[in-house]
């Protein structure tokens, strides 16, 4: 079963092959830590999650690096505007490097409550300046930059290629151009350098070559992947957003240095629309993991939400579909657990399973698999076995979950016992009522072989 993955530079749906048979190298662009991660932010690290798993489930060894990106990311993909660490800080009333440590940590954070796996290496922009130095002075003896007064500029020009990842009409855009350049040669070319203002001092600044400064938000990404992957690895993954300056600065840099195009696959997650417009933490409102909590919501739910699009389409956020999500989670969880201890997985399943995540992740059609795995006669033993192989790749802690135990009131438990007395002695309307007012005071009963199992309502959520 082999796997196949889209690359969004071939544009095609490929077969996987790793570069080296011993090791898949991975990386993903992380986040910019001057705010919390927002849910739609948290929809590509599923993704990428996923396309771990995947990997791991297809027997392969990964090696996952992930950035930290800590300065120089500024507001405008056009080189203009703040830093955004700068920016942060300044709202925070902190330090840009107490708030880049916090929100990383939250980030963290995020990560844990979603089961993402943690990347095998994390590596911040600001603890590789001599790195991201010294491939902007490659680039330089190669003859790709330019001086401006507010920095060194990367000339795409130089690059007959240049923007292929996103299909860009580089002519069109010089031709029609309609914003402001101001010293750059280029609407595409883009910042390497950037000076420190001279009439003020920033918090994050180092020496260069070319003077006190910072890093451009592009540089760090090839510089750190070269580093821990070499100039030529397997799979450069992130969100769409990426794909037409981030991304395609990126392979920019990496062919004027080391004559690569980085990745053999580049990888991208769609955006999560909310109210019909993708989510940003521009809006200045936008949704958490923490707002999930707050509203009663596992975030697991959350993670099983996404697992019901393909990473390639755009999926739609509602309170109603996370509703539905969480309620099959639910029965996914209380359903694998009544089911006992796991014996051998069905190997018919699983290899359907693999079937269909091995096209190119499409965890949809893999879902309905574990649905028909659910209904499925074979042994409650063989199928527990088996969702617990899935879930290596769903990432829903199956094995771990167990039902939570209410304390019951006393009040409650008096009015169940005197209900089990009226039902044994067939005084069925004392029962109802009874029944009743148990229901009214939040708590259901169940009548078993074994007698009546009490448990909390469920709560309507707002």
């Amino acid at each position: 079963m082999t796997l196949r993955l889209f690359d969004t530079y071939a544009r095609a749906v490929r077969d996987f092959e790793p570069l080296d048979p011993s090791e898949v190298r991975m990386y993903a662009c992380g986040p910019t830590v001057y705010d919390y991660a927002h849910i739609g932010n948290l929809r590509t690290y599923v993704f990428e999650d996923i396309l771990r798993r995947v990997l791991e489930f297809n027997g392969y060894q990964v090696r996952h690096v992930m950035n930290i990106t800590d300065v120089g990311h500024l507001v405008s993909d056009a080189d203009t505007g703040e830093d955004k660490m700068e920016l942060g800080a300044r709202r925070a009333g902190k330090s840009a490097w107490e708030i880049a440590d916090y929100y990383t940590q939250e980030f963290r954070q995020d990560l844990n409550r979603l089961n993402i796996l943690e990347p095998t290496i994390w590596c911040k922009a600001t603890d590789h300046i001599p790195e991201q130095i010294e491939m902007i002075r490659c680039i330089e003896a190669k003859g790709f930059t330019y001086r401006t007064s507010d920095g060194i500029y990367f000339d795409t020009s130089h690059l007959a290629d240049y923007g292929h990842l996103a299909r860009l009409d580089t002519s069109g855009l010089r031709a029609g151009a309609r914003v402001d350049k101001g010293e750059k040669r280029n609407p595409t070319d883009f910042a390497l350098w950037k000076f420190s203002p001279p009439d003020q001092k920033r918090q994050m600044e180092w020496d260069s070559p070319w003077g006190i400064g910072f890093p451009g938000w592009h540089i760090e990404c090839s510089a750190m992947s070269a580093k821990y992957l070499g100039t030529f690895f397997d799979i450069h993954c992130g969100g769409e957003d990426h794909v037409p300056v981030h991304h395609t600065n990126e392979i920019a840099q990496t062919e004027a240095c080391h004559g690569t195009r980085l990745a053999n696959f580049w990888m991208h997650g769609h955006f999560l629309l909310f109210e019909q417009a993708k989510m940003a933490k521009s809006a200045g409102d936008f949704l958490r993991t923490q707002t999930l909590i707050d509203r009663g919501y596992d975030p697991l739910a959350y993670r099983y939400f996404c697992l019901g699009a393909h990473y390639r389409a755009k999926l739609s956020f509602t309170w109603e579909a996370l509703d539905a999500a969480a309620t099959a989670l639910q029965r996914l969880r209380t359903t694998a657990h009544d089911w006992g201890q796991p014996g051998k997985a069905n190997l018919t399943y699983v290899n359907r399973f693999k079937g269909q995540i091995n096209k190119d992740l499409n965890m949809p059609r893999a879902l309905a698999v574990v649905w028909e795995l659910v209904k499925d006669d074979l042994s409650p033993s063989i199928k527990k076995a088996t969702l617990l192989q899935f879930d290596r790749v769903l990432g829903l802690r199956l094995a771990e979950w167990q039902p939570e135990e209410a304390v019951i009131p006393r009040e409650i438990m008096a009015l169940v016992e005197e209900r089990e007395k009226a039902r044994s002695a067939k005084q069925w309307k004392d029962a109802d009522e009874l029944r009743e007012r148990v229901r009214q005071a939040g708590y259901e009963i169940e009548d078993t072989p074994k007698g009546p199992k009490i448990k909390v309502a469920k709560q309507e959520r707002f």
